[in-house]
Order: structure tokens, then sequence, then C-alpha cells
């Protein structure tokens, strides 16, 4: 393993963890309106989120490069204030919550599902608020799907290829992940090191499925 590897290794792990933290609090809320609300357009509010699952990652970050990209008003809006994102590695975190979301939320989803409302009726009879039994009996007895939600999130964020090298590229030392790197390294002719990402990419993998 050389230096290079362990490099890429340690920016896609990083990015990896950053892009799961920011992704959990809303996966939260909305795994939590998905199992416990019942309104007009639910239906449409699961497919919009299941979207990244079925999209091609590369049809994704188009969508990313559009809306980050200079000509979009949040593109313009960001480059006033002096913020810059497309072939950053903000572009890199950002999408690796987009494509690993659903899977997040999913699993919280799930886990919500499991908890006995009984608990969360028998809090509000006693005077509890919604938000105080969110915080002290639905999402402890959830926690387990929370931390699977997190855990598949990182895993998939990990792999992510597709819309990574679209909104992200290929920069050396600034956005290449071990996806973007293996792919890089085959292009260039560099087999030896791309089977080096591979093994490491393999061995985290199972590191947190484990």
């Amino acid at each position: 393993m050389t230096a290079e590897t362990w490099a890429i290794a340690r920016f896609t792990v990083t990015m990896a963890v950053m892009a799961t933290i920011l992704a959990l609090p809303p996966a939260i809320a909305v795994g939590w309106v998905l199992a416990r609300r019942q309104f007009r357009g639910k239906a449409v509010l699961e497919t919009i989120v299941s979207l990244p699952l079925v999209l091609p990652p590369v049809a994704s970050g188009l969508v990313l490069l559009w809306l980050f990209g200079r000509r979009s008003p949040v593109g313009r809006a960001l480059d006033a204030i002096g913020i810059e994102v497309v072939f950053t590695w903000k572009a890199v975190v950002i999408a690796m919550m987009v494509i690993s979301f659903p899977l997040v939320v999913r699993s919280v989803r799930a886990g919500i599902e499991q908890v006995d409302r009984r608990f969360e009726d028998l809090a509000a009879t006693l005077g509890a608020s919604p938000f105080r039994i969110l915080r002290t009996i639905t999402l402890p007895l959830a926690l387990r799907g929370i931390i699977a939600g997190a855990i598949l999130g990182f895993s998939r964020a990990l792999g992510e290829f597709g819309a990574t090298i679209l909104v992200a590229g290929a920069i050396p030392g600034q956005t290449q992940t071990l996806a973007v790197g293996i792919y890089t390294m085959v292009e260039t002719g560099r087999e030896d090191a791309a089977w080096g990402l591979v093994a490491v990419s393999a061995l985290l993998a199972f590191a947190a499925i484990f």
C-alpha cells in the first residue's frame, strides 16, 4: 500500500463520516414523518426521497451540478458570499449525502415503526410535549434502526462514484475518493495501484457492515 492509497482512503472516510453526520438529522426528521404521520402527498414525498436509489448516480450528479453551478440561483447566491461548491470537497460531501440519504431514511423509518405507540400515547396523556416524546421515548427505542441507517449510509457513501465524479471531479488530493481513484488509475494504466484501492475499499466496507 502506497502513501497515495492511504491518503485517498483517509480523505474518503473523512468525507463519508461528514456526509453521514450531516444526513442523519434530516433523515431522522423525514423518517419520523413517514412513520408517524398521514397526510396528502405522503406518497409523493416517499417517491422523492427514494429517487436517488433508482436514478442513475450520474443523473443525480447532473442535478447537483446544475443546482450548485454558477448559473443557478443557488450557485449565484453561494458565489456572492464566496462559497464555491462544484469541484471541491464540499461537492464530494453533498454527493455522498444525496446518494446515501434514502438508505438512512428507510432504516430510521423502520426503527421508528417498530416502537410501540402505546408508550408515546401514555407519555402524551401525562402531559409530555411531542418533542419531548420524540426525544425521550421514540428515538431511544428506535436507536438500533438509526444506528443501522447511519452504518448503511456511511457504507454507501464510501463507494459513491457516479454523482461524485460529475459534481466534484477527480482532482488528486482534493476530490479523489476511493471509487473515483480506482476508475482514474485504471484509465491511466495504473492497475496495481487500483487494486490497492480495491483492497482498502473492501476492508472498510467489511469493517463497517460487520
